[in-house]
Parts: structure tokens; sequence; C-alpha cells
């Protein structure tokens, strides 16, 4: 006579026996984890690095990225498995030239916390010192807390946050400082602070209040782009134009780019910013040429010129 079988929801299966017998228990091999599920465990990520896989050079920050990704990952197996968790603050600092990419990597760190669930909506509000230093006592903490107010469940990112600690004891970016550092506590996990501006600047700033640097357990540290990764940028942002360089023009803006490089102050040339300059003010001067001209085809119509390049004073 066939033995009754019974389905555990632990996944044995059990044979239950005549009567004075005892059940017999057939384990059930665990289902293996495959390539394929964490492949689609792990969507957040890959979105997001072929999102900075998309931005020239950085491989460092693309690597950063990952790592904060995998503790937050991390954290939240432990705590599923119900180990201690660290509630390591998030609050971050950017250190670099204009025109690295700062900004651009602080909206996709704020979409890849959204999608983890670390931030509500992961939007990011920009500010500068203006927007946070008012004109008399008490009005600059009001300013800062209508900001983070309005960055709660996202990210308030700062620029030139140096800015705060230059006018002595007597300016009011002291008192932006404090409240900002007062937030970062109480609200830690509610928004994600990030400062941001040139190296030199940025360390002497936090040695101005000692407390600060303990409170941005992580650094980006963004690198002023070479040569060939500036021309890399020009090139993409044509090619999205739908706009390519002659061969006589792209020389001339490698030797220019290179020229730029070695005789400018390294914290005022402003990398990829420039470079944007230099392509919206080309592509116009294209434009006046192809003007005065009685016919022009297509590729007249996409390729710019070594005369039509313009470069900043």
């Amino acid at each position: 006579m066939d033995q009754p079988i019974r389905m555990k929801n632990n996944g044995q299966i059990n044979i239950v026996l005549n009567a004075g017998q005892r059940e017999a228990v057939i384990p059930q091999p665990k289902k293996e984890i495959t390539k394929k599920d964490l492949s689609a465990e792990h969507e957040i990520l890959k979105e997001i690095e072929d999102e900075l896989g998309a931005l020239v050079g950085m491989e460092e920050i693309k690597k950063m990225v990952k790592e904060v990704y995998a503790w937050i990952y991390i954290n939240k197996k432990r705590e599923a498995a119900g180990l201690k968790t660290g509630k390591q603050a998030l609050h971050m600092m950017f250190k670099g030239n204009p025109g690295t990419g700062k900004t651009t990597v602080a909206r996709l760190i704020g979409k890849l916390f959204h999608k983890m669930n670390v931030l509500s909506k992961g939007h990011l509000i920009e500010a500068e010192r203006a927007d946070l230093v008012g004109e008399y006592i008490g009005h600059t903490a009001q300013k800062t807390r209508d900001l983070i107010k309005k960055a709660i469940g996202g990210i308030l990112f700062i620029d030139e946050a140096y800015s705060l600690g230059r006018g002595g004891e007597k300016d009011f970016g002291k008192e932006a400082i404090d409240t900002l550092v007062k937030h970062m506590e109480d609200k830690q996990h509610e928004f994600i602070l990030i400062l941001a501006g040139y190296s030199n600047e940025m360390d002497y700033f936090l040695s101005l209040n000692p407390g600060l640097h303990s409170r941005f357990p992580i650094v980006f540290n963004f690198p002023d782009y070479t040569v060939d990764e500036l021309m890399d940028i020009g090139k993409r942002m044509l090619k999205e134009k739908e706009y390519t360089l002659s061969i006589d023009a792209e020389r001339k803006l490698r030797d220019h780019l290179a020229f730029v490089k070695t005789t400018s102050n390294p914290a005022s040339f402003s990398n990829g910013r420039y470079v944007r300059n230099v392509i919206e003010k080309s592509v116009r001067a294209q434009a006046m040429r192809l003007l005065m001209q009685a016919t022009y085809d297509r590729h007249e119509l996409m390729t710019l010129r070594s005369s039509d390049l313009v470069f900043p004073d």
C-alpha cells in the first residue's frame, strides 16, 4: 500500500508510515543561488554602475560607490539575520576642482540610496553660502533649517562649503556650521549632507572645527581630468549634439587644452565645464560661418573646423 506523503514548510518531505512506525524524513537539497539570481538582486547597483560608466575617468570614485553599496547591502542582510548592524552616518565630503563631476556623482548617489530605501526621496538640494547665511542674528539658523527641511529624504549638497568658515568668529557663517552640525546628529538618518569644494580649502575648513572631520566618514577625491579625458568629454558632448571635429580642429583643441593645463592655476581651471564652454561657443561660431555661405551639405552642418574653435580669454 502506498504511504501517504505530507509536505512541510521547511522544504522536507515526510512519509507517514503505518501505525506505530516513525515518520521517515527525506531532506530536500537547498536551492543554489545562481549568478542570474545575484544579477537580478543587484540590478540597482548595475544601473548605477552603467550610469557611472558613461562618465569619463573617475575610476576611484566608481570603486568607492560600489563599496558604499556593499556596506549598506550587507548591513541589511545582517539585520535580517538578527545580527548587529552599524548605524554609520553617510554624510560625505567631495574634494576637487570645479568641473570634475561632483554634482553629477551626488545626484547618482541620491538615486542609488533612494532605490536601496536609505533615502525616502533621493532628491538633491544644491546650496552655497548665500543660501545659508543671513543678514542678522538668528536669520542664518532659520535659513539653514529651511534648507535642511527641503532636503529631508534626500541630499543637501553645499558647494564651496569652506566659504562658511572664512569670515572669522563674528561672521554668520559659523552659525550656519553650528546649525548644520546639530541637524547632522539629530536627523542623521533622514538626510545626507555633502560638503564640496577645493581640496586644500576643505582641509582648512575642517581644521576650524575639530568635530567636523569625524562627522564625514566618506570622502571622495575628484582628480582633474587629463588632456585625453578632456578630449573624450568633448567628443561625447559633440556626438550628443550631432557634431564632429575636423582633423585640424581636433589637433588644435588638444594642443590648446595641453597648454591651458600646464600654464593655468589648477584650482582655476574648470575641467569639463571649460570644455563645454569651448564647444558651445564654437558651435555658435560655426553657425555664423555657415550663415555667410551660399550652400552647405549635411557634412558641413555637422563639422566644426579649426577656424570655428573659440577659446575663453
